[in-house]
């Protein structure tokens, strides 16, 4: 349960950073996908999310 808890926060966080984050090119990757849908932009980031992981477990193992 507290696994899921964290990605629901995690990917909120996401989405709320992805505005300055498609400075650097995340969310402009392979594997991302973005919809219009009721006025609104709805932007599913896998493959941003894929590579930050991976960046993030990389990190952990060197630590």
């Amino acid at each position: 349960m507290r696994w899921l808890i964290i990605f629901i926060l995690a990917s909120v966080a996401f989405s709320a950073l992805l505005p300055y984050l498609r400075r650097f090119g995340i969310g402009k990757m392979p594997l991302d996908f973005s919809v219009k849908l009721f006025g609104r932009e709805w932007i599913f980031p896998f493959g941003s999310s894929i590579l930050l992981s991976f960046l993030a477990y990389l990190i952990a193992r060197l630590l």
